[in-house]
């Protein structure tokens, strides 16, 4: 990767590839205008360089670049969203009120609550029973079952304040288990990839928390300190959970990268535990779509773009496939701007067609809003005359009322 100078980067330059902090944390993805407080972080958190395999491609020097300005586009005014968005409170694409069936909600936090229950336990030194875990993974398969779309509605529209550990692993081992059924794995093999997913950060809390919960750079020492959760996971997941060498490796190696590059031990390819293949790409896309400590959330949208621009660098290509089959380009819930200038939420997607899922809508082309469940179901695999015109960020929307 090229090394880029802060000091050089200003409001609005645009790069053809993703921009990183220290190689691994994404600052920006490609196509995404950098922002003036995002090059302020950079100098209060005292880096002085950043990476990236990209060029400059444009500059937007506007209202401080497409991500400070409203993601609505020209002309949304004109369909009376500001004055309905007022009205409403902005209710209609608050994250909170993606949540259209509530059983499968609880259900989903209940998974979290559990799992933290766990945490708590083995970071108190309490001896926890694997089969504790593995009713936890069968619960998820379950409700992955018996609620998919709505499951995935979840990682992009439940908000969960607490357990941030445990919301990442619950999320990231539903992802998992996603892409593993893609894979026709066997059963069995899904229920390990599972169990490997839930417990995949477990090292974590082995960790001081002024490491964990800081919102700065890390010194070289405490990047090294970070990166070795993976072997405390590994230590607790075969040593004190008593699981077996195959769970214990999909901890391990999710942090190795298909080009070598990774860490603990620089692995490459199909070296590589599969399970572990699998984890990490479900861990980088949960990552980029939840809050962090060093910045924001991403779209859903975003985050697809930023894994399809990877290039064969940290993933699987095979993996990564079956995951965007899985998920589609515009992920369940996210929010979408249509051509014709109606708003709509994502509901269903169509692995062959990742461009053209099903959706709801929640403002129509006239500017009515709809409660969450009764706005019109369009397939846009066979309204061919609709298509979409951009992903929506719900809280930048709320942010253009104010």
């Amino acid at each position: 990767m090229k090394k880029i100078e802060v000091k050089t980067l200003h409001p609005g330059m645009v790069f053809s590839a993703p921009v990183y902090i220290e190689g691994n944390n994404l600052l920006v993805p490609a196509g995404i205008a950098i922002r003036k407080k995002d090059i302020d972080h950079l100098l209060s958190w005292g880096y002085s360089t950043v990476s990236t395999e990209g060029d400059p491609v444009k500059e937007n020097r506007g209202a401080g670049g497409p991500q400070e300005t409203s993601t609505l586009g020209p002309g949304i005014d004109d369909l009376g969203l500001s004055g309905a968005m007022k009205k409403k409170g902005g209710h209609v694409l608050s994250l909170v009120e993606v949540k259209e069936n509530k059983s499968a909600y609880r259900s989903y936090i209940s998974l979290i609550q559990r799992l933290d229950a766990v945490f708590s336990s083995i970071e108190a030194g309490v001896s926890v029973e694997p089969r504790t875990v593995d009713n936890l993974t069968g619960r998820l398969l379950q409700a992955i079952r018996e609620e998919r779309d709505s499951m995935i509605g979840f990682i992009l529209g439940g908000e969960v304040a607490d357990h941030v550990l445990a919301k990442s692993s619950v999320n990231t081992a539903i992802l998992s288990a996603l892409i593993a059924m893609e894979l026709k794995f066997p059963h069995p093999k899904v229920m390990q990839v599972v169990t490997g997913a839930l417990l995949h950060d477990v090292g974590m809390l082995r960790l001081p928390k002024e490491i964990t919960g800081k919102s700065g750079g890390l010194s070289d020492a405490e990047v090294q300190r970070m990166q070795a959760h993976s072997l405390y996971t590994y230590k607790i997941i075969t040593k004190e959970l008593l699981y077996p060498e195959d769970v214990g490796l999909i901890a391990l190696q999710h942090h190795e990268r298909w080009d070598g590059q990774g860490y603990p031990r620089r692995i490459s390819g199909p070296d590589i535990d599969m399970g572990a293949r699998i984890v990490s790409v479900a861990d980088a896309f949960e990552a980029m779509v939840s809050e962090k400590p060093y910045r924001n959330s991403m779209m859903g949208y975003q985050a697809m773009k930023n894994l399809l621009s990877d290039n064969s660098r940290r993933f699987d290509p095979d993996v990564l496939k079956a995951f965007i089959k899985t998920m589609g380009i515009y992920p369940i819930g996210s929010i979408i701007l249509l051509n014709n200038g109606a708003i709509a939420r994502v509901t269903e997607v169509h692995g062959d067609a990742p461009l053209r899922p099903k959706i709801r809508i929640l403002i129509d082309e006239f500017g009515k809003m709809f409660k969450q469940d009764e706005g019109e179901l369009i397939d846009l695999l066979t309204e061919k005359s609709l298509f979409i015109a951009r992903a929506l960020d719900p809280r930048e929307i709320a942010k253009s009322r104010e």
